[in-house]
């Protein structure tokens, strides 16, 4: 049996301004928020992973984080937007203010040394993003497409200095996420 990882920035502390961001739509039909608590940046989503590979994998995140040479930085929070566009609405995320280039870099890292283990490869570009609701069907389309134009609120700033190896372990209520490593930067 696997587990289903991936790599992440936390954002530890933030989640009653997450929360207040996701009340600007969270009326919208056919859309479900994430569990402002859980909110991070996805560096890379590994999926289901045999349990016997996770020690070669911490390994290799280690090696990554050395390869980024990314000290601790400051990242803002801020902004919305959606995936794949306005018209067809899967995704609706805050976005970075600050901070993004260094994202961009831990992600970059972590993605050579996955992808040289065989995981996959992105299939599109990297854009550093803290997804907080998902679209089941476009009921409330309208609603989540006037709060984006509309709004660009402040989520705020954190200190990033490490990055995780997280599982995700899906339940009744969606998905809660355990820490299986951290990774100081």
């Amino acid at each position: 049996m696997g587990k289903r990882l991936f790599v992440s920035v936390d954002l530890d502390g933030l989640a009653d301004e997450v929360a207040a961001v996701q009340e600007r739509f969270s009326s919208a039909s056919g859309l479900n928020v994430t569990d402002p608590e859980g909110a991070h940046v996805t560096l890379k989503f590994l999926g289901d992973t045999d349990t016997e590979r996770v020690d070669a994998l911490v390994d290799e995140l280690a090696a990554a984080v050395a390869d980024a040479g990314v000290a601790p930085f400051e990242c803002e929070f801020g902004g919305l937007g959606v995936f794949p566009s306005l018209d067809y609405i899967s995704v609706v995320w805050v976005g970075t203010r600050s901070g993004g280039e260094e994202l961009t870099r831990l992600h970059e890292a972590v993605e050579e040394r996955t992808t040289a283990m065989g995981f996959d490869a992105e299939d599109h570009d990297f854009t550093p993003h803290v997804t907080v609701a998902r679209m089941d069907h476009a009921g409330g389309k309208e609603l989540v497409q006037e709060a984006v134009r509309e709004g660009d609120p402040d989520v705020g700033r954190l200190a990033v200095e490490e990055i995780r190896l997280k599982e995700s372990v899906l339940g009744p209520d969606g998905p809660t996420y355990d820490t299986v490593e951290r990774f100081p930067l």
